[in-house]
């Protein structure tokens, strides 16, 4: 057995961007940043922010877009791919690049809440 799901809760760091394949299927990418604290040995708080790609496809997308800006409050739900693509500043050096499909979408600030009654926007990916 193997589960590859992934759980985010944090903040746009842009504004969504949404585009459409060649087919037409709408995509919507954005980054999230997730953050930590803590108090080190010496009593110091430090902190840590770690960015995420996240990546909508199809309705979610199109609401992903419209209702998200920088600065929103988010939960998201999907799974964790990873792609290599030729790094254009290095002609012939491949890179790795880690993104979360997303499957569900909440939004948690109050504004949005009240739009969404709370509840999840989901999308079931094809198998």
């Amino acid at each position: 057995m193997s589960v590859n799901k992934v759980t985010l809760i944090g903040h746009l760091g842009q504004d969504p961007e949404l585009r459409h394949t060649a087919d037409g299927t709408p995509v919507c990418n954005l980054s999230l940043a997730t953050s930590e604290t803590w108090k080190d040995q010496s009593g110091s708080t430090q902190n840590r922010t770690e960015w995420h790609r996240i990546v909508f496809w199809r309705r979610l997308a199109e609401i992903a877009s419209q209702y998200l800006k920088k600065g929103s409050h988010v939960y998201v739900e999907g799974k964790i791919q990873s792609r290599e693509y030729e790094d254009p500043s290095t002609p012939g050096i491949k890179r790795k690049a880690y993104e979360i499909i997303a499957n569900e979408l909440r939004m948690l600030d109050k504004k949005s809440n009240n739009n969404q009654n709370g509840k999840p926007v989901q999308e079931q990916l094809p198998v």
